[in-house]
């Protein structure tokens, strides 16, 4: 499957709806895991401002790469972002998309919190 990186460098990227854990079945509610690590993975909605554009876009992240309290409005950095295009047929119906996943989602309150070593 194809893997794009995206650069979130000159992006403001703020929280639009806190952490939620995924299913892959939600009529069972099996969470949905990463294959490699085998971690159960969260998403999250995000809102991508750049260059006077904003999206809000669903980023998939593993249980441990959330970091610091993610609450509606939080300014975030991610780590290891990569874009996944997609397609199905469900029903005769062709759908397509793009799918986010991340690294790690790390709060920027907190480390703007922190103090400055001397």
């Amino acid at each position: 499957m194809r893997q794009i990186p995206v650069d979130t460098n000159g992006a403001t990227l703020m929280v639009a709806q806190p952490p939620q854990p995924k299913y892959s079945d939600r009529k069972t509610q099996t969470r949905a895991v990463d294959t490699q690590t085998g971690e159960f993975l969260m998403t999250l909605d995000l809102l991508f401002v750049m260059n006077g554009n904003a999206e809000v876009i669903t980023v998939s992240v593993g249980e441990s790469g959330i970091t610091g309290e993610l609450t509606m409005g939080t300014p975030v950095g991610l780590t290891g972002l990569i874009a996944r295009p997609w397609e199905n047929e469900f029903n005769g119906q062709k759908r397509h998309g793009i799918s986010f996943r991340a690294v790690a989602v790390t709060s920027l309150v907190a480390s703007a919190a922190q103090p400055k070593a001397a």
